[in-house]
Formats: C-alpha cells, structure tokens, sequence
C-alpha cells in the first residue's frame, strides 16, 4: 500500500474515533436547544450586554421574489469588541473566554456559533477595538459538513458592511443564507422578535440599553402589567415580596437570593376590552410566571404553583421570581438560557407560598368580576323591566328616609350607576347591584331616575341558588337567573308602589322576617 493511501486511511481512522464526528455535529446541533428566532437573536444581545454595549441595532432585510427571498440578520454592538484570539474563541463550540463565569448573561461559550447555526448556514462577525481595525472571520454549515473547514479560520483585517453604523468600537454578527427563521416575511420577523425581546430584556431597556430593529426602537414589555405608557391603567403589587435565602446545591455552602412579587392587573379598567384587545396586550392566556436571572428573563411558564391548575381567571395576576446566578443548577439553567428545570428541593422551598398566594389571587379576581357582571351590564330582565314600565302605574312616591340613606350609601359603593338620566316620568331605568345589607335579602332605593335593586351577597339565598346560577355557562341557568332577577325586581317595585299606603318601618319588618325565613328554610 503506498505511504499516501496509508496516510489516509490512519486519518480516516482517527476521525472514526474522535470525540465529536464534526460533520454530522455541525448539522445535529442545528436542531437543539432553540425555541425560535427571537430565542436565538436573545443570546446575540445578551453577548453585547456582556461586552459593555449600551446600543444594538438589529436589521431584517431581503432580496429577491416572495417566497423565495434570501433574508439576512445582522446584529450590531456598540461595546468593547474583541482581539484575535478572542473572536476565534468566540466562534468556537464552548470556546468563550468567560466560561462558567455568572457576572455576565452567558456562561458556556455556546451562544454564538449554536445560536446563529440554529438560523443562518454561514455566520460572519466583524469586530474592532478601535475605529478601522476590524477584524472578521466565519463559520460555514455547508463547507464545515463537507469537511473543508475543521478549524476556526484565523481573523484576518476586513471592511465593515457597507450599511454598517459608525462607532469607536463593537461588533456586527452577520447572519447569511437564513433558511429556519420563524418567518419569511420581514414584517413579521421584526414584530415578534420586538415583542419577545421586548419582555426578555425588559429590566435592561429600563436602565440604559437602547435595542433598535431596523430602526425603529425596541419597547419594554412588562408582562406584571407594572410599568405602562402614560395614561395607560397599571397593575399594584400584592402583598410584601417573598424573599428566600436558597442553597445552591442540596448539600452546598453557596446560598443566593430568591425574590418573588406578585402583581394584580387592573381588572375594573380593563375588563371591558374585546377578547382581541385581551390577547393583544398580553392579559389573555398571559397567566404565568416570569422567572429573571440577573434581570434577563430566561422563562416564563406555569411554574411552583403546586398543584393548582391554570385557570381563566389567573390571566389576571401575574408572578415574577427573580434568582441570582449562583443559583442556576437550583433552577437548572440550560445553556440557552430560554428554559429553566427546577430542581425538586427548589419546589419545596418556594412552591408552598407561590400556590397559596395564586388560590388567594385566584379567589379574589373572581369576586371582582363577579361584582362587576353584577354591577355593570344592562340584563335582558332589567331591560325587560325597563320595557314593561309603560305598561304598569307609574311610581309617584316620595322616598323614604331609609331609601334616601340607600340612595346615598350605593351612589358612594357604586361609582359605575349610570347618573342623569331624567326625572321618572321620563321612564324608569332598572339596575341590578350587588351590596351587602343587614340580614335582608334586597333593599331598593332611587338614584338619578334609576330604580335600583340592591341584592345581599350574603344572604343564604344569593350563596346557594343566584351566584351558582349567574356564574353559570348553561343557558338554562342563564334564563332561569333572569326569571329570578324579574321576580325580585316586581318584589321590590311591588314594595315601592306601597310606600304611600303602607309605613316604612312595617315594610322593612316585612322584608327581614321574609329574608330571615328564607334563609332558615334553605339551611334546613
């Protein structure tokens, strides 16, 4: 066998027996660890974080006929740029000059070539230390599976791009031939990696980090409804914030902190708004927790709530769990930095107060959108009531000194009864509310031309029979609700049109010892 054929055939032998087969590596890792574009452009910013940039301009643009355009990504810092050897490392597999270091956003020295790869067959970086010393070099899917790059190439002097921004350092990662982003068209791409980037650096864009896609500014999104636009209604903080002193490891000296906060949506300004409006602005299906490493969130999931499900009504609280980087094998941190894995001593310690403190929220949110379908929609019995009107002998009476009290006391409780709506020969308007009273089951009283019936929440009969019906789904219950919101509207009109024949002190006994019967028959 000639010396050359015995050469190659060694080669083929030793790379049958290395550790990593690199051309089928290079298109495996493709698919690993990556939820999306946005996902993948994250581990850009976080790099440029990393190296101090205070600006990153990311641009989406295309070439050619839809749907076959060529679409490119290029990511450009402002910060401290690299020499070198550290470009080459960069571009390696685990090759970062700050591995398992936690003062930073990255720790494994697999965010830029993995993250890239995921999206992009050729990644191309530019980068300089000082204004005209710019470096370049590359990775390439194609020429890497074929085996005609095995190594790193050496940086070698370059120019920039020529649509590149002007600064005294940084460095462009340039994404070419893109053909597993999220979307084709670049509308799309810019607006979902807006909104996702949006909320994962939130805390960043708060402080001084500018992030811009193709021009146009990078908003922070709170999904805690905390901080909004001017004018825009906002979420409170509930309770104190939780705070934990957690151990690294079951069986570690290390401790970090754990902080947990609990917000409430601002649920009488917003319920209002179209299921559309909801999903827009994060409220539906938006029930989750934040979890925020080093004020970058690397998570947002179902998470230490136990064994409470997610429910409808949870869009309306939200939960942030902030962790310190010494903590993420507690977390179990992956290396992307998207997904988190807790580990179980970690549920034990913070999962008990968390599903508390969501059946609490939960309990609550349904009382306030109780109260507020009671209060605030306009019944097919109350129209009903309003419709008949004509039909009865109009009420002349002159109200009561209880019925003022009333009147007084549920224009105070009740700042959605709607106001000027005319005299009462003009027509009487009916409202339903909900407002406790004494031991009697309703009360009625006038404000501002309305009849209103005020309903006892507390009351055996409004507990066990109305609520169950009013929060029901069945249409049958539905309409059985409004047959009994007539009955007791005809009750407490009934009562009204007595007034001038009947005293007010003999009607009220009435009503208790009624509402008082009632309840002892339905706790038999």
């Amino acid at each position: 066998m000639p010396s050359t054929s015995r050469k190659a055939a060694v080669r083929i032998r030793e790379q049958a027996c290395s550790i990593i087969a690199l051309d089928r590596f290079i298109l495996a890792t493709r698919d690993s660890g990556y939820k999306g574009t946005a996902s993948a452009i994250s581990e850009l910013v976080d790099n440029a974080i990393q190296a101090r940039a205070d600006t990153v301009n990311i641009t989406v643009t295309s070439t050619g006929p839809e749907p076959n355009q060529t679409l490119t990504v290029t990511v450009q810092d402002n910060g401290i740029g690299m020499d070198p050897f550290t470009l080459r490392q960069a571009l390696r597999f685990g090759g970062s000059s700050r591995f398992d270091d936690r003062q930073g956003l990255g720790r494994y020295g697999m965010g830029l070539p993995n993250s890239s790869l995921s999206q992009a067959r050729r990644l191309t970086v530019y980068t300089w230390q000082a204004p005209g010393a710019v470096l370049s070099s590359h990775l390439d899917v194609d020429e890497i599976a074929a085996g005609r790059m095995t190594e790193v190439p050496a940086p070698r002097r370059s120019e920039l791009p020529a649509d590149a921004k002007t600064s005294r350092t940084g460095t462009i990662v340039l994404w070419s031939q893109c053909d597993r982003l999220d979307n084709r068209r670049v509308t799309t791409i810019c607006r979902k990696v807006a909104d996702a980037l949006g909320q994962t650096f939130r805390h960043f864009l708060w402080r001084d980090t500018k992030l811009f896609i193709n021009g146009e500014p990078i908003k922070a999104v709170d999904p805690l409804f905390l901080r909004r636009e001017r004018g825009e209604p906002s979420a409170e903080v509930f309770g104190e914030a939780l705070e934990y002193e957690v151990r690294a490891a079951p069986d570690s000296d290390k401790t970090g902190k754990v902080r947990v906060t609990f917000t409430v949506l601002p649920i009488h300004a917003l319920h209002k708004l179209s299921n559309e409006e909801k999903r827009e602005l994060g409220i539906a299906k938006g029930a989750g927790v934040s979890v925020v490493r080093a004020g970058r969130e690397v998570d947002y999931g179902w998470f230490f709530m136990g064994s409470k499900r997610r429910e409808n009504y949870d869009d309306w609280f939200r939960c942030q769990v902030e962790f310190e980087p010494v903590l993420d094998e507690a977390f179990g941190i992956t290396h992307t930095k998207q997904q988190v894995r807790p580990q179980q001593y970690l549920h034990e310690v913070l999962a008990p107060d968390i599903e508390r403190t969501a059946h609490a929220l939960n309990g609550r949110i349904r009382k306030v959108h109780a109260t507020l379908q009671f209060e605030q929609r306009l019944s097919d019995s109350e129209r009903i009531a309003e419709k008949c009107e004509v039909r009865l002998h109009p009420l002349r009476v002159k109200p009561s000194r209880e019925q003022a009290e009333i009147s007084s006391a549920l224009k105070r409780r009740h700042p959605t009864l709607r106001e000027d709506n005319g005299p009462l020969s003009d027509g009487l308007k009916f409202r339903i509310v909900e407002d406790a009273r004494a031991t009697e089951f309703f009360a009625h009283a006038f404000v501002d031309g309305q009849f209103v019936l005020a309903m006892n929440p507390n009351h055996t009969f409004f507990k066990k029979v109305y609520r169950p019906l009013a929060e029901s789904d069945d249409p049958k219950d539905r309409i059985l609700r409004g047959q009994l919101d007539l009955l007791l509207i005809a009750a407490a009109r009934a009562e009204a049109a007595l007034c001038s024949k009947v005293s007010s002190a003999d009607l009220k006994r009435f009503r208790k010892e009624w509402s008082d019967t009632l309840a002892t028959y339905l706790t038999a």
